[in-house]
């Protein structure tokens, strides 16, 4: 795109709604607890901010001045300074609320950060005068099935979950804002459940006929969708730390690893029980039926770093057992057991014994590779009898070509210097047909002829064999693992106490009997054990997790703000009640993870609108209570898969090896080897649905990245949603955006023509999803015809222009 388009001051208001006017704008999503001096909720109001704010000197791990924050008893009890923190019932005569509220620097608490804000100095005001009761954290007690509370307003209530949002509101005395319009609805309810924007046609055609009902099979109907699991497999592999190499200086390639993607994407759309998706993940080898999905499954355990010459490789080795903890723990749990490695959590009740009886669990699995060997481990035959065909003509194939390479080189070495030579290129097998014979015994010969003969019969049956069939997963596994020991500070030297594989005490605990395996057992059995308890109904924590992760991709935030964290560190709920509900309905309807979908989509809840209402946006601006559904920007594969959808170039071919978009020469060189593992893919293959795209850790994709894809190191609990600069270069100069508003102008040719206001007409339809407004299409005229008289580009560029601002806008590239 010229420069001069690009430095076009003036555009007007339309431009002024595209994503470079709003470069800088931040998303307030900070939390805000709202509490009445008539009710605290210790866990979320008081346990929160004491674990944030004081435990780092009156916790667990250091108690300045006799203060221990998480003990009841040590806050009655008079202190080093004489005073008493906490009175009960008299918060006048507490030393806490003195100090909290003192503006002496000397004596302020806590003495660095922010001061406590007002609403969380009347929260611990209102507790100590209620007693200042301690209460298990919320996350670390059962599932409870909450009855959803009595409301006022009941008609606006469709679901009972409404009732739990509806309740706080009306105790806050705000009133949720009116529901979405059917066109906002409509696109909303697409792109949430497909990742895909409707066809402006499609919109049109549900608007006129608009009901309760054609919603409802509207909802049905894109559940149904194929796209559906592209769209929802792609945030648990945010979950999982997806990608398809390993990282570090070579950042080899992880053979296969885009089958567990394909597993991923079949569970989704096939509505696998979630309980069955986590069990044939951590023990898809072990269970009773063992499938080619269940093995594909275990494609898990190998998606995260590998170094192929660590430093040190017994602490490599236990690098890999907390990469399982960290993402298992966290992923699946909601809890930092991770932490737990080095010594005793410094916060939530977690020993250092929890984390490596848990590590105990996960002992039989072998590291990814080693530098000699780097499938072994890994890559898994779905037939074994047909692997066992393979390797045996390999074997005979690799001996019979040792043997038939040795005999010539003892007859190269008689040949004459000029034939000697010619053997060392590519004339060596005309030289050896003509005189290898005459350098050798007759017997000697015939006995050669003869293994090549059979070398020949070996190819030609390696050849007609069916393609090996295999999958990223356990393909080796420690039967008999080595006994498991705590490691002072983490580390191998400093081995501690023999632990057994254990559950951990904050979950209930307990020592499962897991007998020795038996003599030529391939794993020891203790996977599926574990499988079996993280997703029994008595584990209070999977349930809660998913149930949490569903609601954060339909509202921009979880009820918990941190999916991955549900501790004393973590964000506390704002609706903790509505956590366990969902958490019910999950488990009560089979884990059926659909069936949650759908209950979400047709609640009040889900179809407000994004409108502001003052009153509500004073007194809880950060949505806490969502009064409102909050405005989202799409994620990085919305946006793409959104461009393609608009443009006509969308190639909805599903599954298969990933395809690489074309990088720059610049990008490329962004490796210590440019380009290396980096491959073409034709322009039909690059414009396949972004889930598709290779991941390759040291090597991300400029356009998803500007959009925030996640770091693939680690479990990615939530994506960040930011609006910056590199978003607006992107979507204006990027080669690839340029090439799109190119397919997108050609699109509207050929659909009305060229006629500049129609073509401006169809080109905001199919960006919006709805027909535009009249002043929209005729601001883009004027644009286009500026172009060409002020700006001095030709007709065709100023289209192209044209087509350019409308997919900059931000009605394309938000969520109302």
């Amino acid at each position: 795109m010229p420069a001069a388009f690009l430095k076009v001051p003036n555009l007007g208001r339309l431009f002024y709604r595209t994503l470079a006017s709003v470069v800088g704008l931040g998303i307030l999503s900070t939390a805000v607890s709202h509490v009445s001096a008539q009710e605290v909720d210790f866990a979320n109001d008081i346990q929160t901010v004491l674990s944030r704010r004081c435990y780092a000197c009156h916790g667990p791990d250091q108690q300045e001045g006799s203060l221990r924050f998480d003990q009841r008893e040590t806050l009655l009890a008079e202190a080093d300074s004489g005073e008493i923190p906490v009175v009960p019932g008299d918060p006048a005569k507490s030393e806490l609320i003195r100090r909290i509220t003192s503006e002496d620097e000397s004596e302020h608490m806590p003495p660095e950060g922010k001061p406590l804000t007002d609403e969380e100095v009347r929260a611990f005001k209102a507790w100590i005068a209620d007693g200042a009761k301690y209460e298990q954290h919320w996350a670390f007690q059962p599932v409870q099935s909450h009855k959803p509370p009595a409301v006022k307003n009941s008609e606006w209530a469709r679901a009972p979950m409404d009732h739990f949002v509806l309740a706080k509101l009306e105790s806050a005395k705000l009133s949720p804002v009116a529901q979405a319009s059917p066109e906002k609805l409509i696109r909303r309810v697409y792109i949430d459940i497909t990742g895909l924007p409707p066809s402006p046609e499609r919109v049109t055609e549900l608007a006129s006929d608009w009901s309760e009902e054609s919603y409802e099979r509207l909802v049905d109907s894109l559940l149904a969708d194929s796209a559906f699991g592209e769209r929802w497999a792609r945030n648990w592999l945010d979950v999982v730390r997806y990608a398809e190499t390993n990282s570090f200086e070579r950042d080899g390639p992880k053979p296969n690893a885009y089958k567990y993607r394909d597993y991923v994407i079949h569970a989704m759309n096939s509505d696998k029980p979630y309980d069955q998706f986590i069990r044939e993940q951590i023990a898809g080898d072990e269970l009773d039926e063992v499938t080619d999905e269940s093995l594909t499954a275990t494609g898990y355990y190998r998606l995260g770093l590998w170094d192929d010459e660590p430093a040190d490789p017994k602490l490599a080795l236990f690098d890999g057992y907390d990469d399982l903890i960290l993402t298992t723990g966290q992923g699946i749990l909601g809890l930092t057991f991770n932490c737990a490695r080095c010594h005793d959590h410094k916060i939530d009740p977690i020993s250092q014994k929890d984390y490596y009886s848990l590590v105990a669990l996960l002992r039989d699995v072998t590291p990814y590779g080693t530098r000699g060997n780097q499938q072994g481990n890994n890559q898994v035959d779905l037939d074994p009898e047909l692997a066992k065909l393979h390797e045996e003509y390999e074997r005979t194939k690799r001996d019979l070509e040792g043997k038939t390479r040795r005999f010539e080189q003892q007859a190269i070495k008689k040949m004459e210097a000029e034939d000697q030579r010619a053997t060392e290129g590519p004339e060596r097998a005309k030289t050896l047909a003509e005189k290898l014979e005459q350098y050798t015994k007759p017997e000697k010969y015939k006995e050669y002829a003869r293994q090549k003969a059979e070398l020949e019969s070996i190819r030609k049956k390696l050849a007609a064999l069916p393609r090996r069939e295999r999958v990223l997963g356990l393909a080796r596994l420690e039967a008999r693992p080595p006994e498991t020991k705590v490691l002072g500070r983490g580390s191998p030297l400093a081995e501690g106490e023999v632990v057994q594989p254990a559950f951990p005490k904050l979950l209930g605990g307990g020592v499962p009997d897991i007998p020795v395996a038996p003599e030529g057992a391939k794993s020891a059995g203790r996977r599926r054990v574990f499988a079996e308890w993280l997703t029994s109904k008595q584990n209070w924590m999977t349930a809660r997790v998913m149930a949490n992760r569903v609601w954060l991709h339909y509202f921009g935030r979880g009820i918990v703000r941190s999916p991955n964290n549900f501790g004393l560190m973590g964000d506390a709920p704002t609706h903790p009640e509505l956590v366990d509900h969902l958490a019910t309905y999950l488990m009560n309807n089979d884990w059926h993870l659909k069936s949650l979908h759908r209950y979400i989509l047709l609640s009040s809840t889900y179809r407000l609108g994004t409108d502001d209402n003052p009153q509500a946006s004073a007194q809880d601006p950060a949505n806490n209570l969502f009064w409102r559904q909050n405005l989202r920007r799409l994620s990085a594969e919305q946006v793409r898969d959104g461009v393609l959808a608009v443009t006509g170039q969308l190639n909805e071919q599903k599954f298969g090896a990933s395809m690489y978009p074309t990088l720059s020469r610049e990008v490329l060189a962004s490796q210590s080897r440019p380009g290396a593992g980096w491959g073409r893919s034709s322009e039909a293959d690059q414009s396949r649905r972004s889930i598709y795209i290779h991941v390759k850790r040291s090597l991300p994709v400029p356009m998803l990245t500007a959009f925030d894809f996640p770091e693939t190191d680690i479990s990615c609990e939530a994506r960040f949603l930011t609006t910056q600069p590199a978003q607006a270069l992107t979507m204006l100069n990027s080669d690839w955006m340029q090439q799109q508003a190119d397919k997108l102008l050609a699109r509207v040719r050929q659909e009305v023509g060229d006629d500049l206001e129609a073509q401006a007409q169809r080109i905001l339809t199919l960006c919006l999803s709805r027909e535009p407004d009249q002043a929209d299409v005729m601001e883009l005229v004027q644009l286009t015809e500026k172009l060409k008289s002020k700006h001095k580009l030709d007709d065709n560029k100023a289209r192209q222009a044209m087509c350019l601002v409308a997919l900059n806008l931000n009605q394309f590239l938000y969520l109302d």
